[in-house]
């Protein structure tokens, strides 16, 4: 009695090719995942949302005197690399107060400078005069400049800037 098989025969050929199949699936996995990773991660990773910035030691700012301190920072946001200009004026109370500024006008965004013989941070723009504690005395400004927040570590001074 003979009996009728329905599964299906698997010859030399049919094997060679399911082996070539699995062993090039393999392969385009270990190449290509790491790959394909490579060029998604800057896309995934987290990027702070603010930093503490070194404006230097204590000394370099007199009692009395704003001092304009510029650093640069660059952000990284997926492929695209960033890099900014700041600008600050520090103003050193006394010993141990500080207060810093940014150099940016209220009313438009020009870039003020501090005018020792008047005593004032003026734009350039439409005339703003700023205080030497940053508060509008003449001009369109309508606000302060935007004052940052500020600590001490072991005689250096930091400011708090966020990331936009």
């Amino acid at each position: 009695m003979n009996k009728v098989s329905n599964a299906p025969e698997l010859n030399r050929r049919d094997f060679v090719k399911v082996i070539t199949m699995l062993l090039g699936s393999v392969m385009a996995a270990v190449v290509g995942l790491p790959g394909i990773a490579y060029l998604i991660s800057p896309a995934t990773r987290v990027q702070k949302g603010d930093t503490w910035i070194s404006l230097g030691t204590l000394e370099n700012y007199p009692i009395g005197t704003p001092t304009s301190f510029n650093f640069t920072r660059s952000t990284v946001n997926g492929w695209d690399k960033t890099v900014l200009s700041y600008s600050v004026f520090v103003l050193r109370k006394d010993e141990s107060q500080f207060k810093v500024f940014s150099n940016i006008c209220t009313h438009l965004g020009c870039r003020v400078s501090w005018h020792p013989d008047i005593q004032e941070y003026v734009s350039p723009c439409h005339d703003g005069h700023f205080d030497i504690d940053g508060k509008v005395t003449k001009g369109p400004p309508p606000r302060p400049l935007d004052p940052y927040d500020t600590k001490v570590e072991n005689g250096n001074l930091f400011i708090h800037l966020f990331n936009i």
